[in-house]
């Protein structure tokens, strides 16, 4: 499920013209099985178009690599449905395809067109949705029992994000650094991360593989005000039960996993900010002990943004840029290492230019919103979030276990 709907998230456009394969299809048997998965064959033909769509979609690493993963994982979910006797009816999967096409305001008609447009056709995308429709209803019948949202679960989602009262969480972090030449490696390792079940584990996977500095304490956090985090990421990690971890957040370079480890409400609420000034230092070098080593210098002598024109003075003109913007106009990577930090302090785990250039983050300040009368989301919108994250916890569980008691043969 979490392929699925990671790509559903991300299908925000179509890209014009046809996807060239790199194999003519005359000289190999476009229905020759090449996956056999307890028994049911997974064809070339079908390889092909399902990595046609994700290029469609823009689905971040290989596709061809991606392609193969989901198409594996569809014939377990299947299988498993059919041995529980879940059938989706064709309005069910009429449904999402409308909504799925309703993502990138068109008709399902529309939508199909576009795809046809570019060698997709219409059974692919329709497959596609209909794997997807069947597991969710799949893991609703198995597991939704299972997973109750109490008052304090609301209670505690409410505060946290109508700054009624304050909520703090006590997070570990992994930062994959993830360059295109290193993202299917980066994007296998999170996602055994993403399996991890104990404080302990998460701890020696920070240890042993992450490039941010919380590394030597086992990517150990303090505790942070929940208002601190990017808004979209609050309501996942309020899903969270202690010791769970999030899926895989892709950055710009890298990838991100967390886990949590403890919540807590306290008296005074946490202010939201209007503002957050911050300041960036691009060095050349990416993450190099060498880069690495300049950053730490520069640290050393610097103790607010203005030291850093000082520093800055030799550089390129726009290596030092200094900004103050609306928390929800910073972008992600960068507004999470700002969380960190109080004024003054610095991150080193972000990178641009395809990881080839450190941007040194320096945060200068904060300023808090005035009141509002604003309301935060409904008691159902939140229940309907803490469930679905609980539900899909359950759920990659249950595929890994079919995965492992399945009969994968690759021809």
């Amino acid at each position: 499920m979490r392929h699925i709907l990671t790509v559903m998230t991300l299908a925000a456009a179509l890209v014009a013209g046809t996807m060239g394969l790199s194999t003519p299809a005359s000289a190999q048997n476009l229905f020759e099985p090449v996956i056999k998965v307890n028994d049911k064959a997974i064809t070339r033909y079908e390889l092909q178009q399902r990595e046609r769509l994700l290029r469609l979609l823009r689905a971040p690493g290989d596709a061809a690599k991606l392609a193969r993963e989901q198409l594996v994982e569809e014939r377990l979910k299947l299988d498993a449905a059919e041995a529980e006797g879940i059938v989706v009816d064709e309005a069910a999967v009429e449904s999402g395809m409308e909504e799925f096409a309703g993502r990138n305001d068109m008709s399902t008609e529309e939508f199909v067109e576009a795809l046809e447009g570019s060698g997709v056709e219409r059974e692919t995308f329709r497959d596609f949705v209909h794997a997807g429709v069947t597991w969710r209803e799949l893991v609703r019948a198995r597991f939704g029992s299972r997973v109750s949202v109490s008052e304090e679960d609301i209670k505690r989602a409410k505060a946290a994000t109508s700054g009624v009262t304050g909520v703090q969480v006590l997070v570990s972090e992994i930062i994959l650094p993830a360059p295109p030449q290193q993202m299917a490696q980066a994007e296998q390792l999170a996602k055994r991360i993403a399996r991890v079940e104990t404080i302990e584990g998460f701890a020696e996977m920070a240890r042993e593989h992450s490039a941010a500095r919380s590394s030597v304490r086992g990517g150990r956090m303090d505790w942070l005000p929940i208002t601190e985090l990017p808004e979209q990421l609050r309501p996942i990690i309020l899903g969270l039960a202690p010791g769970e971890v999030t899926d895989p957040l892709p950055l710009d370079g890298a990838l991100a996993l967390f886990q949590l480890r403890n919540i807590r409400e306290v008296s005074a609420p946490e202010p939201d900010y209007a503002a957050i000034e911050y300041a960036t230092l691009a060095i050349p070098g990416g993450r190099s002990e060498e880069t690495l080593s300049t950053a730490a210098e520069i640290e050393a002598v610097t103790d607010t943004c203005d030291d850093l024109y000082g520093v800055a003075r030799d550089m390129p003109e726009d290596a030092l840029q200094r900004t103050s913007k609306a928390p929800g106009e910073i972008p992600q990577d960068i507004r999470l290492e700002l969380a960190k930090l109080d004024a003054g302090e610095v991150s080193m785990n972000v990178t641009r230019n395809d990881g080839r250039t450190l941007l040194m983050l320096m945060l200068c300040g904060r300023s808090p919103e005035l009141e509002t009368d604003a309301e935060g989301p409904s008691e159902e919108e939140l229940s309907f979030q803490i469930r679905n994250r609980r539900l899909e916890s359950f759920a990659n569980s249950y595929l890994e276990r079919l995965r492992a008691e399945a009969r994968i043969v690759r021809q």
